[in-house]
């Protein structure tokens, strides 16, 4: 909890001002049985109805007030945990995404989204109830034992020995429940996880006809989930009914043991109306006490979570230069880099090196699993070599920083990847503040204007979320596009356009090497025509280089690298 106070900031006014406006609320309440008692002992007894009139009215006034402080204390509650709550969710979102690809990995984005959203909004909502009821109903069950005992010293003996029973009974209920709660966060993120896999994957879930089978597993994880829920809830439902047992166990000692008492006169009608109220009042404190518990130890599990992630160190760490260009230097270099991915035992890169200098265009190919994509993701730094080093303008990449280092950079994923929204939108993405001009420029070296211009609002189309409304050929081409319009020095082509048809990648091609010939541009294809004009090419095998220059020197030089062309040439 320590790592969340700070987004308390801005809002310990709320928080301190609120639980002094409930703490007057439960003063007026205490005042409350006394009033009552001098109606009966003094109004009644004496049949004064002038008496009886101004004690009513004294109890509306005690009303009006407590409820003016109830919905003070509720408006500066909920300002501070709802302020808390979105400050907390913003640092958490924000935090999130400076997470090495790695950490992301490991801890999952099913995960990662429960946290932002489920375990931020309990640790919210722990937050208002402790605002409210935390000072509330210790000042109540404290004060009304007090009262109780200005009464009557001998008749409280049944609250010392009620009190220490119920709170002996809310620990042992909470101590239990606090790591299930815990537990029960974690089963969320399997049914958060299932969740995304099968809207992501609809499609591959219904041409193998796989509905049945996906939802029965849905289905199992939320069963698990919500057994362990209601076990769990079952045991914290134990508290109240329990709490009341005992409480009204002890009203009934009060009123056998202060009936006795009324006709021995030590004590009046008044009083002992009074005693039962003041015992009334602890049973509902209990009671409210048991749901603040219960609140609180939801709230406990889910800041844990969320302060695990915020402690959660990026690996991916900026450096103190600002990338810029400079001439006569390489604009790329690999110096015997190796890379190994966390946990895994085996090197996914062994060794590799080149050099490209302002212009030059490098092909990167191999079989499936070879490495292509490993290099693609060392060259903005998404992961950090293990071995050797990445040198950007005669400088290692861990030595920028990271937002001067990307902007130099135009990166096109593997995946296609849109956001909803306008396709304007999305380009914007390469540069903010690009205008049409700029925007049809790069659709139109992306080979993706044709599409656009065919579209009745052109670049104000709206596209769906992920661009499910577009062809994979598109999407493949307005991301090329969205990386252009940035104008990069280095333009890194992930097996971009596997989606694209041969006459389409060769149209490409051709648009990169005349439009964008002082670009350095690194290809990473599985087809040797989309590569074979490249200045020079990579061949890739387990990780290792096992070939490396021109189209012509492979063909003669790599046995591999030649048995690719002829079987895609057949």
């Amino acid at each position: 909890m320590k790592r969340l106070l700070p987004f308390m900031k801005g809002y310990w006014k709320e928080f301190t001002l609120g639980p002094l406006f409930k703490l007057l609320e439960a003063i007026f309440e205490l005042i409350v049985p006394l009033v009552t008692a001098k109606m009966i002992d003094v109004g009644i007894a004496n049949g004064d109805a002038g008496y009886i009139w101004r004690m009513g009215s004294v109890l509306v006034i005690l009303a009006a007030c407590g409820l003016g402080f109830a919905l003070t204390c509720q408006y500066y509650a909920s300002k501070c945990a709802y302020g808390f709550g979105t400050a907390l969710r913003s640092a958490l979102y924000r935090h999130v995404n400076t997470l090495s690809y790695s950490a992301v990995d490991r801890i999952g984005t099913a995960s990662l989204v429960t946290r932002v959203t489920t375990d931020t909004n309990t640790v919210q909502s722990g937050l208002n109830m402790m605002i409210r009821l935390a000072t509330r109903c210790p000042f109540l069950i404290i004060g009304a034992a007090i009262m109780a005992i200005r009464i009557d010293l001998k008749l409280s003996v049944i609250f010392l020995i009620v009190i220490p029973l119920i709170g002996l009974l809310l620990y042992s209920v909470t101590a239990w429940t606090v790591p299930r709660y815990r537990e029960n966060q974690n089963k969320l993120d399997n049914i958060a996880r299932r969740t995304r896999e099968n809207l992501d994957g609809v499609r591959v879930v219904r041409a193998f006809s796989r509905q049945k089978e996906e939802t029965d597993a849905y289905r199992e994880d939320c069963d698990i989930y919500a057994r362990r829920s209601v076990y769990v809830g079952r045991i914290g439902a134990i508290l109240n009914p329990a709490s009341f047992l005992l409480m009204n166990l002890g009203i009934v000692a009060v009123l056998w043991f202060g009936g006795v008492r009324v006709n021995t006169g030590h004590l009046t009608q008044g009083e002992l109306t009074a005693f039962v109220n003041y015992m009334t009042q602890i049973a509902l404190s209990m009671v409210r006490m048991a749901e603040l518990l219960i609140s609180l130890n939801k709230a406990a599990a889910s800041a844990k979570r969320v302060a695990d992630i915020l402690a959660e160190e990026p690996d991916i760490v900026d450096g103190g230069k600002e990338a810029v260009p400079v001439s006569g230097v390489p604009v790329l270099t690999f110096k015997h880099v190796s890379f190994a991915y966390p946990g895994s035992r085996e090197e996914s890169l062994r060794d590799i090196s080149f050099s490209l200098n302002e212009g030059e265009t490098l092909g990167i190919i191999g079989g499936t699993g070879s490495g292509k994509s490993t290099v693609a993701n060392l060259i903005p730094r998404f992961y950090d070599v293990t071995g050797g080093s990445v040198q950007l303008y005669g400088e290692d990449v861990k030595n920028y920083t990271l937002d001067s280092l990307r902007h130099l950079m135009g990166i096109v994923p593997q995946k296609a990847s849109l956001v909803s929204g306008t396709i304007a939108d999305n380009l914007r993405w390469g540069n903010e503040t690009a205008d049409e001009t700029e925007m049809v420029q790069a659709c139109q070296i992306a080979q993706a204007w044709e599409f656009v211009q065919s579209m009745e609002h052109k670049l104000e189309t709206k596209i769906t979320q992920g661009g499910r409304s577009l062809s994979g050929g598109q999407k493949q081409r307005l991301t090329i596009a969205r990386a252009l319009v940035g104008m990069p020095k280095l333009l890194v082509l992930d097996d971009s356009m596997s989606a694209l048809d041969y006459a389409t990648d060769l149209a490409l091609r051709n648009a990169l090497e005349t439009k964008l010939s002082g670009v350095t541009k690194v290809i990473i294809s599985q087809r040797t025509t989309s590569i074979r004009q490249a200045d020079h090419i990579l061949v890739l095998e387990e990780g290792a280089c096992v070939g490396y220059g021109t189209h012509e020197e492979l063909l003669e030089q790599c046995a591999v690298y030649a048995e690719i062309y002829h079987a895609q040439m057949q």
